[in-house]
């Protein structure tokens, strides 16, 4: 069986208005302190898959989680610019 794939697709697929718009961006700027720390939680939570957790471990996980729970709690306290027509 041969799949059919339409030309429009290949020329569509990297289009200029498919670029992130300056409110995209800006989100994303105002996010990344949330990002950033959930990343680190992240790599706390890896390190301890293949073993068992150390004490050190526990603590650096447990910082971790405080310091993405701070990040969300800043976020939400963050007044967001209204934007008519996005999430619409």
């Amino acid at each position: 069986m041969e799949h059919i794939v339409t030309v429009q697709d290949a020329v569509t697929a990297f289009a200029d208005w498919m670029e992130p718009t300056a409110a995209e961006l800006d989100g994303i700027e105002r996010e990344m302190p949330l990002i950033l720390a959930q990343v680190d939680l992240l790599d706390a939570q890896i390190v301890t898959m293949d073993r068992t957790p150390t004490e050190l471990d526990v603590r650096r996980i447990r910082r971790a989680r405080r310091k993405v729970l701070a990040a969300g709690r800043t976020l939400a306290n963050t007044a967001a610019p209204l934007t008519p027509g996005v999430g619409a």
